[in-house]
């Protein structure tokens, strides 16, 4: 199978050529919340009201498929045929699809084809079996292994030396908690006689990484590839989920890393055709000015790209060179260039020697080169031949710049794609270039380039600072065209940092000069030893203030070693380690330092650009995703910081005093946020009709530019940008919103409006406003 385009050439609407038995309904907006062992399906269950209540249109679920004991994001699926037991199982399950059907909310769950976990063999019913039986057993197919090369190698033991610390328990081989099973007809004599005899042969974590037979989840070991454009291995994987979309007790499905598969399109081509009903979603992150495959027949991305067009809108451009000065003049392709070659070259060189023997007609070495230097090069994250034939190219004719020595393996690697685009090189080559990219540029490059970390954002392109107002306009009308299903969000648990640790950052970009000087001042009293980390530190405390050392610490430690500038995951610097946590308790507990001082300068405006992007993404088009919690203030950070637990009590009681009547302060209490997402989201609920077509409008006035506005079938939404600035020249003055015809009323205060925006934004930087005023 390949992404080759089965739907007819002419096709312009997404999955065009796909036959469709139902029209699909997607949600007026999700609410994603984190499922785990302390977070179940009963306790989902209970949040059903307060979700209604809110105007929330279907719950969307962390993997709910049985995972590894204990797991708190479920990303690392065991057993695919049965609901998680940890989370109670297939009657907690069903349960909580009747509690969310009953209160008018459906449910869209997230699905992991890509990989299984297998770091705990012993919790993965078709691994185990591989392992006892390789080759020989039914679920060999299952998993992406390379039997030509021997036995299964398992990177398990920090040397290959290790093998000596094996010992023979209960029937298994154990290395310490790892267990492992015994072959049929294999035991007698040592630990190590034993080894000998197994399909699998366990060696220490460098071999592995050059060497290993089996594609993983990046270059998690842990995560073993499942081939799943096989008929029956699709049909194995997905059985129990599309059952449950059979019998309408899940409504919407988000697909997981499309990138790793070895075909895409025809994976999503099949689950639609499994579930005809369902929306689908799928997380593809696009740069910009790339578009989706239009073989794909699903009704959008997960959002990424809304969050980059959005949040962009919040950052003054003025302030670029500034804060190039303040990073000592970063060159984001060198670091970027150096970052994809270190995956290359080590984290993936396993994936790229598999991948180089596939090359003929060229040396081994001049075909690994050749194959990483092409994956360095890519622009996007794979391409999807034919359709992605321009990325190809720009891939091949960038590596040749760079590498003219490669020229003669180049070409042979070129023409090999060309000729035969559905073949394993071509497949396994794209598979892996969406690897190098993720784990080159955003879990490596965006924690070495820290020039201003607002702008280092999944799907986010550093080096463009901030969005127009007409780059924004222009693509909310793309989408409204194309994908009016797509799912949009601002915080998802993939984000480097939440949406209003993002808003209060982007201040920072209308006061580039004094944040520095703060830099430069505190720097001073405490200073962290790796310049790019000792900025992102500054930026991170100021964006989180308030936070605990705790939280603090095991977010920089974290980003250093996804820096793997001072120390990485596998080669630990214990002192530079130490020295950060260290930093972290200082700095967090020093009441002189003035970070409070400087916070409170900021959180203001801060709180007005969060509800600014918030209404924006709630009212846009697509369908607005909510992270759990983030409808209060929410600064959280990278996960596992973006997992903890979410205080329900404490929002429902601020949501039932809204229902009341309550128009709130704009304060530490985020209840004024809680206000802006309840009114954008019961109207998506009540009224949907409201949120069809896109226009841009344009103020008038000395203050235009600190306001963005758009229209949609009744409803105009009115947001502030750059306050600061707006504060500086003294406020709005003059400037108006020429409003399409009618009567308007603000939903969020009540009040008429009529166009002046001093007015119109006298309580709240933001107006939600609807025709007529009847809702």
């Amino acid at each position: 199978m390949s992404d080759t385009g089965e739907a007819p050439a002419q096709a312009s609407r997404p999955g065009a050529g796909v036959p469709r038995d139902t029209r699909v309904t997607p949600p007026g907006s999700t609410y994603r919340v984190q499922l785990r062992p302390g977070f179940t399906f009963a306790d989902a269950a209970q949040q059903a009201g307060y979700l209604r209540a809110l105007g929330i249109g279907a719950l969307y679920a962390s993997p709910v498929l049985d995972a590894v004991p204990g797991s708190t994001h479920g990303y690392d699926v065991v057993d695919p045929t049965r609901a998680r037991p940890e989370l109670g199982g297939e009657e907690g399950r069903r349960a909580l699809a009747r509690r969310l059907r009953g209160s008018g909310l459906g449910l869209v769950v997230d699905i992991v084809p890509n990989h299984m976990a297998v770091g705990a063999a012993h919790a993965n019913p078709w691994w185990w079996d591989v392992l006892r039986r390789g080759r020989d057993s039914p679920y060999a197919g299952y998993f992406d292994i390379d039997w030509s090369r021997g036995r299964l190698l398992l990177p398990v033991l920090p040397e290959d030396s290790a093998e000596s610390e094996l010992r023979l328990e209960d029937g298994e081989l154990r290395y310490y908690e790892h267990r492992f099973p015994i072959a049929p007809g294999t035991n007698g004599g040592s630990p190590q006689e034993v080894h000998a005899r197994q399909h699998y042969e366990l060696v220490g974590w460098r071999r592995g990484n050059t060497e290993l037979n089996y594609r993983r989840f990046f270059d998690i070991t842990g995560l073993a590839a499942v081939r799943v454009e096989r008929p029956g291995v699709f049909e194995a994987t997905h059985r129990e989920v599309l059952r449950w979309v059979a019998e309408g007790e899940v409504t919407g499905l988000r697909v997981d890393h499309p990138d790793g598969l070895a075909d895409p399109g025809g994976y999503l081509r099949s689950v639609r055709e499994a579930a005809p009903g369902a929306w689908l979603v799928a997380e593809k992150i696009l740069h910009p000015g790339e578009d989706l495959p239009q073989s794909w027949p699903v009704d959008g991305t997960t959002g990424y790209d809304a969050l980059r067009e959005i949040g962009g809108l919040f950052v003054d451009p003025a302030a670029e060179q500034f804060f190039t000065d303040l990073a000592g003049s970063p060159d984001y392709p060198e670091i970027e260039l150096a970052a994809r070659r270190l995956v290359t070259d080590g984290i993936l060189a396993a994936e790229v020697r598999r991948i180089a023997a596939l090359v003929t007609g060229t040396d081994p070495g001049a075909a690994r080169a050749a194959i990483a230097e092409v994956m360095i090069a890519f622009p996007v994250y794979r391409s999807y031949l034919p359709e992605g034939a321009a990325h190809w190219a720009a891939a091949v004719e960038l590596a040749r710049d760079r590498r003219g020595d490669l020229a003669d393996a180049l070409d042979a690697l070129d023409r090999q794609v060309r000729a035969d685009p559905h073949g394993e090189l071509a497949t396994r080559l794209q598979q892996t270039s969406g690897m190098v990219v993720a784990k080159g540029t955003e879990d490596t490059t965006f924690y070495r380039y820290t020039r201003f970390v607002a702008l280092n954002e999944v799907g986010g392109t550093p080096t463009e600072f901030g969005t127009t107002v007409e780059e924004f306009h222009d693509a909310a009308a793309r989408r409204e065209a194309a994908y009016p299903a797509a799912m949009t969000t601002l915080t998802t648990h993939d984000t480097k940092r939440s949406e209003d640790v993002r808003a209060r950052l982007a201040v920072l970009s209308e006061l580039p000069e004094e944040f520095a000087e703060a830099v430069h001042a505190w720097t001073a009293r405490y200073p962290i030893d790796e310049p790019s980390l000792n900025l992102l530190a500054w930026q991170t405390l100021v964006g989180a203030w308030p936070i605990e050392p705790g939280r603090l610490r095991r977010y920089l430690v974290k980003a250093a070693r996804e820096a793997k500038i001072r120390t990485t995951w596998t080669e630990q610097n214990e002192e530079f380690e130490h020295a950060i946590a260290t930093w972290a308790e200082r700095v967090v507990l020093d009441g002189e330092l003035g970070v409070a001082e400087f916070v409170d300068r900021i959180k203001g405006p801060g709180w007005s650009n969060a509800l600014g992007q918030k209404l924006i993404q709630l009212t846009a088009p697509g369908v607005p995703d909510v992270y759990q919690g983030t409808e209060l203030w929410d600064l959280s950070l990278v996960d596992p910081d973006n997992r903890r637990p979410v205080d329900f009590a404490l929002r429902r009681d601020i949501l039932d005093r809204l229902v009341a009547g309550e128009r709130p302060a704009i304060d530490d209490s985020g209840a004024a946020k809680l206000h802006v997402v309840r009114g954008a989201l019961t109207l998506r609920r009540d009224r949907p009709e409201l949120f069809r077509g896109y226009r841009r409008l344009l103020a008038e006035g000395p203050a235009a530019h600190h306001l963005v506005a758009f229209a949609r079938n009744g409803l105009v939404t009115v947001a502030t940008r750059l306050p600061v600035g707006l504060a500086a020249a003294g406020g709005w003055h003059e400037t108006a919103l020429p409003l399409p015809p009618g009567t308007w009323t603000d939903v969020l205060t009540g009040e008429p409006a009529h166009g002046n925006i001093a007015a119109m934004l006298g309580r709240y930087p933001v107006a939600l406003l609807l025709r007529g005023g009847a809702r």
